[in-house]
């Protein structure tokens, strides 16, 4: 007969290895996603230093909770803790939204960009006129590449809202985008005399 001693220590052995499973496993779906996880941060933060602040708390709050069982529902459950993170730190103030200008004027004071970051920056501008529910929707489908079950899962509304508010979305960004962002820029003129 085993002393009750035993069947605690054994329990408590239990609880132990069930836990280091599930710390793997959510360690596992972190290192899956960690770029899009990023990306996502730092569409929501506006900053890289923020976005990588936003991030590491995701992971640290990840590893502290129980994980979905299914497989399937980790990187939702991901990218929920995430977004709830930066709505909860954005709604008390600490969330810094830094326009951080990246590019320099190269040698001669030309600028000189590819298409695809002129393209780039037009959609961002573009983004952050849109209301947030548009934006919300657009990174997490678009961006991100989520189903529009698993965008209805962490923007917490039903599949059939996602679908009518993406569409609107689209709409939205497309004319943003076309409706007279671009301004052209008078010419400067030599005065005379001077």
């Amino acid at each position: 007969m085993r002393s009750p001693g035993a069947s605690a220590i054994g329990w408590g052995l239990k609880a132990i290895a069930e836990g280091l499973i599930l710390r793997i496993v959510v360690e596992r779906a972190l290192r899956r996603n960690w770029d899009r996880l990023f990306f996502y941060a730092l569409r929501l933060s506006g900053s890289r230093d923020a976005a990588a602040d936003l991030l590491q708390s995701c992971a640290m709050k990840a590893l502290a909770a129980s994980p979905p069982e299914e497989d399937e529902r980790l990187r939702p459950w991901l990218f929920t803790i995430l977004r709830n993170l930066w709505i909860d730190e954005h709604r008390r103030g600490q969330a810094s939204v830094l326009a951080a200008s990246e590019a320099e004027a190269p040698e001669g004071g030309f600028w000189r960009h590819h298409d695809s970051l002129i393209a780039e920056i037009t959609v961002r501008q573009a983004l952050e006129r849109l209301d947030p529910s548009h934006r919300d929707i657009l990174e997490l489908i678009d961006l991100a590449g989520f189903r529009y079950g698993e965008a209805a899962e962490i923007l917490g509304i039903p599949t059939g809202t996602v679908m009518s508010r993406i569409s609107r979305a689209r709409a939205a960004l497309l004319e943003a985008i076309e409706g007279g962002n671009l301004r052209v820029l008078p010419a400067r003129r030599r005065q005379a005399g001077g």
